[in-house]
């Protein structure tokens, strides 16, 4: 696999951003807990939309904790040396994209044509006559 091209100085610029974002998300996570802590018993004429809320905040710490994973893994490639080269093909991330996305993993061709795959598999699976 290629090393990182990246300089010193813009690494610890990186690993700045991923901490960041590490920071906010692990805040966001207490916060959601807290507040389904806090609210106790709920009447039973209040339970559906109690249920509905809970059921959409544990999906929303579903995605914080795969972002949480992902900023974890850009953290081991950084400290690697391996940060900013696409996992697909080997080649490096543009600048641009890590600044949009720090703990991005492909180059944004890569990520493309990953997603396309993931919609031809689900796709594949629907039957025929059920597709629109």
């Amino acid at each position: 696999m290629k090393r990182s091209v990246l300089v010193r100085g813009s690494n610890r610029a990186y690993r700045e951003m991923l901490l960041e974002k590490r920071a906010k998300v692990l805040s966001g996570l207490g916060i959601k807990f807290d507040t389904l802590a806090r609210m106790g018993r709920v009447a039973e004429e209040d339970q559906a939309q109690f249920l509905s809320d809970e059921s959409v905040s544990l999906h929303l710490n579903i995605l914080d904790y795969e972002q949480l994973r992902l900023i974890e893994e850009a953290l081991d490639r950084l400290a690697s040396g391996d940060y900013g080269i696409c996992l697909s093909c080997e080649e490096p991330i543009p600048p641009k994209r890590l600044h949009a996305v720090c703990w991005a993993r492909y180059c944004v061709r890569c990520q493309e044509a990953g997603a396309e795959r993931q919609w031809n598999e689900v796709r594949s699976r629907v039957p025929v006559g059920a597709r629109q």
